[in-house]
């Protein structure tokens, strides 16, 4: 039985410009020491092999600790590590993994040929390649047969599985004739488990820490079990401690604040939490609102869906100026389809509203 660590896309050294400089920073050091957490998932699950599928950088040009801090966790992995440079971290002269110094363990693919690593004290050999540029369009797969001579055939690459795109597209034909046991692949930072009654799995592992809302949820690396040449067993490891989390609460009929405290509880204070409000409601103040509960968590940002209540529509038949503006926008809604102009119509609703009754303009 052969125990793998299938991991990538740490694109450590990410700028977070859309957070403040120190909190940049603070998440920069946590990406460092997410890499002690990885080390320790190694040791824990006692693996053979480590198969890291790029992007490990966010770019060429790092900081130096930072090549430290990852040549470090590695050194001290409890097995070899195999590392397919990827799109934003090609193999260059000027790339850290030509110009840092590496362990002995670590085993850095060189050239957008695919080549091969043999571990045989493993019984495994280890097929890779590398991006020596940010783009490459063709398959690197394309031909390719792992020999089949009794050793267990594996591969780590950077790819966007399917055709016309700039990022070695593989095709999924390329990957179920290639004799491989297994391909973990890098560049999708969501996690996508493998089909095991494919002629070759394949699988993402999703990125090792979320950094911002278009990568929600539970981040890590995953766990690969080979028994007699073929995959049995594949497991994410959630391995973040802070995640990016888009949720929704219904405020109808309640406290908003009450409904945004119990929604966010207590298991959020390490997390960044874009929440958006559905429902009936009455014109909120989102300052107010963030002021009051913005300690549950590590971001928050609230966004107002909600619709003002039924009975509002009621005043329609009023012989005044606010029931002609509420027919006029009923009649918009009902002949609008498209959702993003609906929203637009209940925004012009509130602000009409509050113009007509004197009232305090709600938030945008």
């Amino acid at each position: 039985m052969l125990k793998l660590l299938h991991a990538g896309d740490f694109h450590l050294d990410t700028p977070f410009r859309s957070l403040p400089p120190q909190e940049a920073r603070r998440r920069r050091q946590e990406q460092r020491r997410a890499l002690d957490d990885l080390r320790d998932l190694a040791a824990a699950q006692s693996v053979d092999l480590a198969l890291l599928a790029g992007d490990l950088f966010d770019a060429q040009t790092i900081y130096p600790e930072t090549a430290e801090a990852l040549a470090a966790a590695l050194g001290q992995f409890p097995c070899p590590v195999c590392i397919s440079p990827g799109n934003h971290d090609p193999f260059t002269d000027r790339s850290p993994y030509h110009t840092a110094p590496w362990p002995d363990n670590v085993h850095i693919f060189r050239s957008e040929a695919v080549t091969a690593l043999p571990f045989p004290e493993l019984g495994v050999r280890v097929y890779g390649c590398a991006f020596t540029s940010p783009v490459r369009e063709d398959d690197p797969l394309a031909g390719f047969r792992a020999p089949q001579d009794g050793l267990v055939n594996l591969g780590v690459f950077h790819t966007q599985v399917g055709k016309n795109n700039p990022y070695a597209p593989v095709d999924p034909a390329s990957l179920a004739q290639s004799g491989l046991a297994y391909a973990a692949l890098g560049h999708v930072h969501q996690a996508l488990p493998p089909d095991l009654s494919a002629p070759t799995p394949w699988a993402y592992c999703g990125c090792l820490m979320g950094r911002g809302f278009d990568e929600v949820g539970d981040k890590g690396a995953c766990i690969v079990t080979i028994d007699g040449g073929k995959v049995t067993d594949w497991q994410p490891v959630p391995l973040a401690k802070s995640r990016y989390l888009l949720l929704e609460v219904d405020v109808t009929g309640l406290d908003p604040q009450a409904a945004l405290l119990d929604a966010l509880g207590r298991d959020h204070t390490e997390d960044y939490c874009r929440v958006t409000l559905k429902g009936e409601s009455a014109a909120l103040e989102l300052d107010l609102l963030t002021d009051a509960v913005q300690d549950r968590c590590r971001a928050l940002e609230l966004r107002d869906d909600t619709v003002l209540p039924l009975d509002t529509w009621a005043r329609a038949d009023e012989t005044t100026l606010t029931g002609l503006f509420l027919q006029e926008i009923r009649q918009r809604l009902q002949n609008e389809a498209d959702p993003a102009a609906q929203r637009r119509l209940r925004l012009a609703l509130r602000y009409g509203l509050a113009a007509l009754e004197g009232r305090e303009a709600p938030q945008p």
